[in-house]
């Protein structure tokens, strides 16, 4: 008399992980727009509008990230400079960036991204390789993912 098994045939399960790309690395935009610290706050409000973003990281010559961005940033100085009644025109982002940045890996799991941005409460990530930007993930980078892996087991 052989043994039975009770569990049933087993359906041989694809291994998803070397065939979906899940890295941040796969998801990020490299082709970003950049500010340097020297640029006006005028030309980086028509630059955010122009191109329809809410802001973007700042780099020095050599491509280092040095800051961040934002149109919170630019309304805050529309703001100061009405309070103060002082003129905007000639005033260069360097005091009003953040330069207080969190990046992330490239290398990271996009689940992992996913829980990092309702822990941090961040519109978008840059990610640095060599200390050098390379590119940025944002929350609609990670809802394309998840879109794109919903056939995947982790979304029935």
């Amino acid at each position: 008399m052989g043994i039975k098994s009770f569990q049933g045939a087993r359906r041989q399960q694809a291994n998803t992980a070397d065939v979906t790309p899940l890295k941040v690395s796969d998801y990020m935009t490299r082709n970003l727009i950049t500010f340097t610290p020297d640029q006006t706050i005028e030309s980086v409000m028509q630059t955010l509008i122009k191109n329809r973003i809410s802001g973007g990281p700042v780099v020095n010559d050599k491509h280092e990230l040095v800051g961040i961005i934002s149109e919170g940033d630019c309304i805050k100085q529309i703001s100061e400079s009405r309070y103060y009644n002082m003129p905007m025109q000639d005033k260069t982002i360097e005091k009003y960036m953040a330069t207080n940045i969190e990046t992330i890996d490239g290398n990271m799991n996009i689940f992992d991204a996913a829980n990092k941005f309702l822990n941090a409460k961040r519109r978008r990530f840059p990610i640095l390789e060599n200390g050098k930007l390379v590119g940025q993930i944002s929350q609609k980078d990670v809802l394309k993912a998840a879109m794109t892996l919903k056939g995947q087991n982790w979304w029935k």
